[in-house]
């Protein structure tokens, strides 16, 4: 049984970031624009987080949302923003690229792994969308990847135990299957059985308090603003701590 289980927390704001260190977790994996599956935040949220947090410090490198079929100018996006991730001292990123048939697009994953070092690679639920996973996540180990976040080809990790568990047994230490989607304390205790995976990924997310008090209600594009519930982060710790003694 594996000595440590740790929980790494998706978070879209600063804030966010110092409740999930408050709480226990061991990493962030910073994103902006959360209804549209993450995108790349900005550098001054990346340099800010970075000076505020000690934990891993992880910002998903991803220009835009939709599919992970980038153009030459998208990638050219991407090189950059890798660059200032690794000069602002990040610990990591998180990306993905796939090819027009939705395979890992496993040559620009490479160099990117390469763009990184000495930061480490999480190949990001790209990963859900290929055709075969267990050929992906060996592609993965050989472009040198450390982590693959995956819901196990469902749209949410608890539906997936099974094929989380087997991909837990395929990778055999080589790399880090980190479950992830709709992960939360009260499925959480299960996926570790199923799964015996050592890292887990939420958000444990809720929708912040306007402290503005005159608001425009005929206008629908205000947004919201997503924290993460440092309860919910605290119990998930505590088990995943239960559970690695």
């Amino acid at each position: 049984m594996p000595s440590q289980r740790i929980l790494e927390v998706c978070a879209f704001h600063l804030e966010s970031c110092l409740i999930a260190q408050q709480a226990g977790a061991a990493r962030v994996e910073l994103c902006d624009n959360p209804l549209e599956g993450g995108t790349t935040p900005s550098y001054g949220t990346i340099k800010r987080v970075r000076e505020k947090i000690s934990i891993q410090l992880y910002p998903i490198i991803r220009p835009r949302s939709g599919n992970y079929f980038y153009s030459e100018e998208e990638l050219a996006i991407l090189q950059e923003d890798v660059r200032l991730c690794r000069e602002l001292g990040c610990d990591g990123i998180s990306v993905g690229v796939q090819t027009m048939d939705g395979r890992l697009d496993t040559e620009r994953m490479k160099r990117i792994v390469g763009w990184a070092g000495p930061m480490g690679v999480t190949c990001n639920r790209v990963f859900d969308g290929v055709p075969d996973p267990f050929q992906a996540l060996e592609e993965l180990i050989a472009c040198g990847c450390e982590r693959v976040l995956t819901s196990g080809q469902q749209s949410a990790a608890p539906q997936a135990g099974q094929l989380l568990g087997q991909l837990v047994q395929q990778a055999a230490g080589r790399i880090i299957i980190m479950p992830g989607a709709g992960v939360k304390s009260s499925n959480l205790a299960q996926l570790i059985r199923e799964t015996n995976a050592t890292e887990f990924h939420a958000s444990a997310r809720i929708v912040a308090c306007n402290p503005v008090t005159y608001v425009n209600h005929q206008v629908s594009d205000y947004g919201h603003v997503y924290l993460a519930d440092a309860q919910e982060v605290q119990a998930m710790v505590d088990i995943l701590q239960a559970a690695g003694s």
